[in-house]
């Protein structure tokens, strides 16, 4: 039985990497994090929700779209104009003003990007990243699911266990005449093995960039599924949040919350699917009485992940507080 999509679909892989701390929020609070991150409800691991995902995406593509309305007159902004007007955007992202008549289908759909790994404090090497054989097994089968045209991790035959750890390179090794260590936050793991081709594959095929790619072959450790999911959970930064009153310069009433962040380097994926555009015919909006809006051409699977691929800037902001920093990530489209 086949398990991929259909030949007339495209797919890729969409890798981000927080750059500085990221906050992709639920708004929900239920403990003593008034703003906790995002997470996957059977996991407890952090993700980020589809939906705002391909916001950022449209953002990002209408950005560069506007600057084929700068010129033109009226009430309505350059920004506006593209996001409701734009041929191509709208056909890729779905129209930004719907209408009964007019309302279609993007041709683009991206799922909840999902955790692939997590950076944690090493006793060794400042920081490791931390991953796990179901994150990996995961990502195999959304690469197959998918139909990706490209090559899927290797698979994790030699698992680690408990407080046992499988490492590339030797940058986070704590040696000793005992035996071979990691030492991740104040928790001690075992050398039971090697990742090293693991560690290629993310190293060659995902690395954002040179340097990410140098250190992913040295500073890459897998861990049991448990001991991986405790970071994830509790590995975070916490950080407290004030108002001041503007007269006194003390906290405002009720101003004091406590804000979640995933730290900066973590790593996550999302399947990015193209299907060929679903625009009305221009003989269906003649008929309509529709306005003369121009009028985009069918874009097979193939050009609108090209299309994609071609506006996409190198870094997004995703999540909660650009305007302090926070959630900027280096991003690169696997096709």
């Amino acid at each position: 039985m086949a398990i991929g999509l259909e030949s007339n679909v495209r797919s890729g892989l969409l890798v981000l990497q927080a750059r500085t701390p990221l906050h992709p929020g639920t708004g929900t609070a239920l403990g003593a994090v008034d703003l906790p991150v995002q997470r996957e409800r059977f996991t407890g691991w952090p993700t980020i929700a589809g939906s705002a995902l391909k916001g950022v995406l449209r953002d990002a593509c209408r950005e560069r779209a506007k600057e084929k309305y700068l010129a033109q007159t009226g009430s309505e902004s350059p920004r506006r104009r593209a996001n409701e007007q734009d041929p191509e955007l709208t056909a890729v992202f779905g129209p930004g003003a719907v209408t009964e008549s007019r309302a279609h289908a993007g041709a683009l759909s991206v799922t909840d990007a999902r955790l692939l790994a997590f950076p944690v404090r090493s006793l060794r090497g400042v920081f490791a990243w931390v991953t796990c054989p179901s994150v990996v097994d995961r990502l195999i089968q959304d690469i197959q699911w998918s139909s990706m045209q490209l090559d899927a991790p290797p698979s994790i035959s030699n698992r680690p266990g408990r407080n046992e750890a499988l490492v590339a390179g030797g940058e986070v090794v704590v040696h000793s005449d005992r035996e071979d260590t990691v030492v991740l936050e104040e928790y001690e793991f075992r050398v039971a093995g090697t990742c090293d081709a693991l560690a290629r594959w993310m190293s060659q095929s995902i690395a954002v960039d040179p340097l990410t790619s140098q250190r992913l072959g040295s500073h890459l450790v897998v861990l049991h599924d448990d001991d991986f999911t405790h970071f994830a959970r509790y590995a975070t930064e916490v950080t407290a949040r004030i108002a001041l009153d503007y007269d006194t310069k003390t906290v405002s009433d009720k101003a004091l919350f406590y804000q979640e962040y995933l730290p900066a380097e973590t790593v996550f994926y999302a399947v990015v699917i193209a299907n060929e555009t679903r625009v009305p015919t221009a003989n269906t909006q003649e008929n309509e009485g529709e306005s003369a809006a121009p009028k985009a051409r069918r874009m097979s699977a193939t050009e609108v992940l090209g299309y994609l691929k071609e506006q996409i800037p190198r870094v997004l902001q995703i999540g909660a507080d650009e305007t302090v920093g926070k959630g900027f990530c280096a991003v690169r489209l696997l096709s």
